[in-house]
């Protein structure tokens, strides 16, 4: 909880009144702390526009939630936000974001005291702090849209659908997580070693800080699922967004599963400068 008094309204007062935490500081056996971090669908270019993808990971179970917004604004971030808080199946108790503005800001400080949770925030350039939902980024988002861009409503919407319905509870509930227990350095080697491999929906069952009649309505809820079907209706809105996004860019096909390199000049002006010395190109 954070005080509401504030001096001036800048960047480094903001800094200072969110504490800093870093992985090890958090308590993995609480259910209801999450990180929380932005995936930009940019493609190649920052211009305009697009869509970003604020994801959600809790730490205790792996649970993940997340929603597309357009572009990073601080009051589409907390909408999406509060659109994930509703639907979780526990009580969310802390958000940690990175230093993005978007939720590095007095909206969100006051939205933190109103729903009394705890709000901290990573080291600057550290991006290992959010390591829990970077994890999630990377299996969650970036493989199953892709590094293309998305820049209509249109896009927005299809993959909100699979935000809100087919991805979470395919993920969430038939898709194996394993947890590090420990981590040991001998002699230059790291050493890990890994709990069982359990869905989300199984670590929540299994904790005692669930009550027993939200535990029935999960279980009722679980049993009407069927992953075959979760996976066909994931595919076949994958498609459709994948031809609107070839329709939009006049393609025939679209290659989603490679990173797209900048186009913009300030890109190629980083670029090391190559020359030519005795014939070599150096």
């Amino acid at each position: 909880m954070l005080g509401k008094k504030y001096i001036k309204k800048n960047t480094s007062t903001i800094l200072n009144l969110i504490p800093i935490k870093t992985p090890l500081d958090f308590d993995r056996s609480i259910i209801g702390h999450s990180q929380i971090d932005c995936v930009e669908h940019n493609g190649s270019s920052c211009l305009g526009d697009f869509v970003s993808s604020l994801c959600l990971v809790d730490i205790c179970l792996g649970w993940w939630e997340a929603e597309a917004v357009m572009g990073k604004g601080q009051t589409e971030s907390l909408e999406a936000l509060e659109n994930i808080r509703r639907r979780l199946p526990y009580r969310l108790l802390g958000i940690h974001p990175d230093n993005q503005n978007n939720l590095i800001n007095y909206h969100a400080i006051e939205y933190a005291n109103r729903n009394r949770l705890e709000f901290s925030r990573s080291r600057p350039y550290k991006k290992n702090d959010n390591c829990f939902v970077e994890q999630k980024n990377s299996t969650h988002v970036r493989k199953v849209l892709g590094y293309i861009r998305y820049d209509t409503e249109e896009e927005k919407n299809i993959i909100n659908d699979l935000y809100r319905g087919d991805l979470r509870l395919y993920k969430n509930f038939f898709q194996p997580v394993i947890k590090l227990t420990s981590k040991v350095r001998i002699k230059g080697r790291i050493y890990r070693k890994y709990d069982e491999a359990k869905t989300p929906f199984k670590r929540l069952l299994e904790s005692e800080q669930i009550s027993q009649k939200k535990k029935k309505e999960l279980i009722k809820f679980y049993e009407q699922l069927n992953p075959a079907q979760l996976k066909r209706n994931i595919d076949e809105k994958l498609n459709m967004l994948y031809q609107i996004y070839q329709k939009k860019n006049g393609l025939s096909q679209a290659t989603t599963s490679k990173k797209l390199k900048p186009s913009m000049v300030s890109f190629f002006m980083m670029q090391p400068r190559r020359f030519r010395c005795h014939g070599y190109l150096i």
